[in-house]
């Protein structure tokens, strides 16, 4: 068996993230990446778009959902993100990171990290 990973590299949004006074009212600036695994055998075989992950349909997933969104933590984002990963059953386990740049002083960015993988 044939593993892929598609990468999505440093998406950039805008939403509504975090639950201090102004970050409820002002969008900010997120970055997101993610790793979706699937087995790829049938997809490299047949050279059909039909047998692997449309990772554009995923992505436009994540945007709708970033710029319709208000969330206070990067942890419910994060999980939401993920979720819409997981949502076609040929994904195995995914990884994905959401970046707040700016979000404390002294540092370029805070992120957070989850992983799912899928049972059985």
């Amino acid at each position: 068996m044939t593993e892929a990973r598609i990468d999505i590299i440093n998406l950039r949004l805008r939403t509504y993230i975090g639950f201090n006074p102004e970050e409820l009212t002002k969008q900010q600036d997120i970055v997101i990446n993610a790793q979706i695994y699937y087995p790829a055998s049938n997809a490299c075989e047949s050279d059909e778009e039909a047998q692997a992950l449309n990772y554009k349909t995923i992505t436009k997933k994540m945007i709708a959902h970033v710029e319709d969104g208000h969330f206070k933590l990067l942890e419910k984002l994060t999980a939401d993100l993920l979720e819409i990963t997981m949502e076609a059953p040929i994904v195995s386990h995914a990884t994905v990171q959401v970046e707040k740049p700016h979000a404390l002083r002294f540092a370029d960015s805070v992120s957070l990290t989850l992983t799912g993988k899928r049972a059985g």
